[in-house]
């Protein structure tokens, strides 16, 4: 489905039913907006890792402005405005106190968006994701986990962002991105919808100066920050920087031997951990 919030259209896709049709008095459920990773992918990258969640909420995935089936305009591509997108997707629905995934990008836009609108939200999880990006930090386990060669197309690629390199950055570092014990959980991008104008564009103009972490701090709803002790992209260092300055708001769940989404590599793993959080 399609929903316009005017400079572009967003897609969406609901999973499980708003009103329980099983209780006496059909009563509400609670939503959960997921939001993918990035940027220039799509919302098939959360399924169907997440659909198990429709058991108790609503779920709604979105595809962020400029991704996926969603439109916008180059200019537009920015975390103000995909935040913004947030807020008035809401509105036009009349979703109030969402629970709200971030994954990767995902994640740096439901930052955005939570401390811009702190009393909109229930409660937020975020996965694999960074306030500030950490090139040092990712060159370290980018060489660790595939070697020189992968250290030094990952320090090529994010300090000069290009389709080119974007493409051997595809081969060489993507498939460092899961555990090699979960052989399937890389398969995800083989149905995706990928535009690399999009991720260059955010790697180029935004995420290098990008520091989220003082406006963090305002973010009052319960919040669980989740990731994967070898993930080359956003390393345990990011995760626990996110802790950090959210303050006591904040848990912080590491996954032994899991890299960039631990819902990917760990799915059983994963789904206790977010289930003790949204059922507390």
């Amino acid at each position: 489905m399609l929903i316009n919030v005017g400079s572009a259209q967003l897609f969406f896709d609901v999973v499980g039913e708003g009103f329980d049709a099983g209780s006496p008095n059909m009563a509400q459920r609670p939503t959960m907006i997921l939001l993918h990773g990035g940027p220039g992918y799509d919302h098939s990258t959360l399924r169907p890792y997440f659909d198990r969640y429709s058991d108790t909420h609503q779920l709604i995935y979105l595809d962020h402005r400029g991704c996926g089936r969603s439109t916008g305009e180059r200019e537009s591509w920015y975390l103000d405005q995909w935040a913004d997108d947030i807020a008035v997707f809401c509105n036009l629905l009349g979703i109030e106190a969402p629970v709200l995934f971030g994954q990767s990008f995902g994640g740096m836009v439901a930052m955005h968006y939570a401390a811009q609108h702190p009393s909109k939200l229930s409660k937020l999880i975020l996965s694999s994701t960074a306030a500030q990006f950490r090139l040092d930090e990712t060159v370290n386990m980018m060489r660790k986990l595939g070697g020189e060669s992968a250290a030094d197309v990952a320090r090529r690629f994010f300090s000069c962002p290009s389709e080119d390199v974007y493409k051997i950055y595809g081969e060489v570092c993507l498939p460092l991105y899961s555990n090699p014990d979960a052989p399937m959980a890389g398969s995800f991008r083989d149905r995706a919808i990928q535009r690399p104008e999009v991720a260059i564009h955010f790697f180029t103009d935004e995420m290098p100066q990008m520091d989220l972490r003082d406006e963090i701090a305002d973010i009052v709803c319960p919040t669980l920050v989740i990731g994967g002790t070898v993930d080359p992209i956003t390393p345990p260092v990011c995760s626990e920087a996110i802790a950090s300055a959210i303050g006591d708001n904040a848990i912080l769940h590491m996954f032994e031997r899991c890299g960039h989404g631990p819902h990917r590599d760990n799915p059983d793993g994963a789904e206790k951990v977010m289930r003790n959080f949204l059922n507390s």
